[in-house]
Parts: C-alpha cells; structure tokens; sequence
C-alpha cells in the first residue's frame, strides 16, 4: 500500500497574463488553479503516494474546476468540505530579466477563509495517515483558519502522523509580528521546518550571516546557524532551506541545505533558465517528503528536493508535473537537457 499523506490549504485560480505581458498591457488572462499544499499533493501523487488534499470549496462550477484539476493528477479529493461562495483567486505577472514578477491576491471572503474547526473531522481524515504537510500562508487569512491548522496539528501528533511545514512568510497577507506569533505555537508540533533565505529572518528573527538576497549572496555558515537555531528552538528533527541565488528574474542559482539534527547536507547546485518560478518552492517541499517517506539518506533527500524542484522552474502553472525517473535522473547527473529519442 502506498504512504498516506494529508496536505491542507487553500486551491485558488490562477489568472495570468499570457507570456510576459504586465497587468496593465494584457487584455486576455490564461486561467489554472494552484496553491502551496494542493501543489505539493499534486507532486506526491505524481511520485505514487496516496496524496489526500483537504480544503472548502464552493459547490459551483468554478470550486468542481478546482476539485477536478487536482483528481486530474491523482489527487485524492474525498475530504474537501463543499460550502462557502467563492474560490480564492491571484494574479501573477511573471517577471523577465530585472523586472520581478508580481502576485496580486483576491482571496478575502473565499471559502476557506470562511470555514470554521467544525468543518473538518481530523481524527477521521488522519486515521492511517503517515504524513501531514501545510505552509504557513493558510494559517495567515484569518484567526480562524490558524486555529484550524492548529487543531489539524493536534489531531495529526496524537495520531502519530510525521509534520512537516514550510514557513512560506507572505508579507501581502500579515505582518512579521503575527506571523511570529502564530507560527510559533504551530511550530510546536512540526517535524519538519522547510524555509528560504528570508522566512526564519521574517518569521522569527533568525538571519544568516554575510547573506544578501537582493544582491544573490548566500553564506553557508550562516545557514547552518539558522538552522540550528530552529532546530534547538522548536525540536524539530529535520530543517531543510533553499538557497536560491537570484541574478535575474529568468536566471537563478539553486541549490538546498538539510539539518538533521547532527550534520548539515548541501545539494548540488543548479543554473535555472526560469519557465515558471511559482510553485518551486512546494516542487521542493513534495520532493523532501517523498525522499523521507521512502527513506532515503540525507545527503539523496536534499538532493531529490533540490532537483525535483529544479524541474519545477522549467514548466508553466503552479503543478510540478513530473515523475520521479525524471527526478532520479537529473539528481543523479543528467542535467544535459539533451532531446529523449
């Protein structure tokens, strides 16, 4: 039987211009869905496991949209809670060269926001369970949905069920004070912190040494003191950060570092053309917890994520569609790009 896991938040539409027109030049938007652990249950149904995604979606045509791209791609969508009037929706204008792409989101009001501790059955939705993932832009809409994260985490430790979440700090959402003070208490019961370069700097005042983001400088030291510092505040038995080196908005430098608790592991790094950077970060997330759930090594886990992530960057839309050979290729050496005959 394949590992059950168990991934919540909010799906929302994407509107994009198409190619690199801005918001203000686009007369057309291409319409997709996606959301930070609706993509990471994608990635995990693409690897074989039993990916089971919960959320609350309106009953109308636009929320079955929503349910219907991730059964799609093998998602299980049997605990998604129907009620509510909208779907949560974001714009992305996607960046070239030095200009950055932006994120505008519509999503107050949407159904998730408005769903309360009733609404989800966790003893029930975590019975066999072996993984739960959630980020920390759910926990960020409303007081209400972090109480319900904090239920989920509660029912998942008494369950046994490993946690894992990535900080995901959105400044467009709340401020670093109450992100500090949320996260803090849910982090009291995750395994598994997933960060970038700026989260445990936004969310809990612990920065890298000699590391500027703007200018594309990472410091390893730095970010082996970060997450060490993480580990020995929350107990967490695992930290992995991405170190994304940015010298445009096409070009990145990637690469990973995971802490296990006694030694630090960096990926190789990789030389990204960037097709679609939204959704890189959950690519990497889906890939570390199929890399633990199939217990591979330290140094073999950071880099599946890495390179499952890698792959990520070169597809459109939030959903990594890709299989785990292709990923077990590229983290094995292949990184030629050469044409499969």
């Amino acid at each position: 039987m394949p590992k059950k896991v168990i991934t919540f938040g909010e799906i929302m539409l994407r509107l994009a211009p198409e190619g690199y027109y801005r918001f203000v030049q686009t007369e057309t938007f291409g319409a997709t869905y996606g959301g930070g652990e609706a993509n990471v249950a994608v990635s995990l149904a693409n690897y074989g496991f039993d990916a089971k995604y919960v959320t609350r979606l309106p009953k109308h045509e636009i929320g079955q949209g929503a349910v219907n791209s991730l059964r799609k791609y093998g998602v299980d969508t049997s605990y998604i809670v129907r009620g509510g009037d909208r779907v949560g929706i974001y714009f992305v204008e996607k960046g070239a060269s030095q200009r950055p792409s932006k994120v505008i989101y519509d999503r107050t009001g949407s159904s998730i926001y408005t769903a309360v501790p009733e609404d989800f059955n966790w003893k029930e939705i975590f019975d066999g369970a072996d993984w739960f993932h959630f980020t920390g832009i759910t926990p960020a809409l409303n007081d209400s949905v972090a109480a319900i994260c904090l239920e989920a985490c509660k029912a998942a430790k008494e369950a046994g069920v490993t946690i894992s979440c990535d900080l995901n700090y959105r400044n467009k959402l709340w401020s670093k004070e109450k992100a500090g003070e949320v996260m803090s208490e849910l982090c009291k019961y995750v395994d598994v912190c997933i960060a970038n370069e700026e989260d445990a700097a936004d969310v809990f005042g612990i920065k890298a040494a000699d590391t500027d983001v703007i200018t594309g400088t990472v410091n390893h030291e730095g970010y082996k003191d970060v997450a060490k510092q993480l580990a020995d505040r929350f107990g967490f038995s695992k930290v992995a950060i991405t170190l994304r080196e940015s010298l445009s908005a096409n070009d990145n430098n990637w690469s990973a570092m995971l802490y296990d608790g006694n030694d630090y592991y960096f990926s190789k790094k990789y030389k990204m053309h960037i097709v679609d950077r939204v959704g890189g970060g959950d690519s990497f997330g889906g890939g570390l917890i199929c890399a633990c759930l199939n217990g591979y090594d330290p140094q073999a886990a950071i880099e599946f994520a890495v390179a499952a992530s890698c792959l990520k960057h070169s597809i459109e839309g939030d959903f990594n569609m890709v299989s785990m050979e292709e990923v077990l290729k590229l983290a094995g050496g292949d990184a030629s790009g050469r044409v499969q005959r």
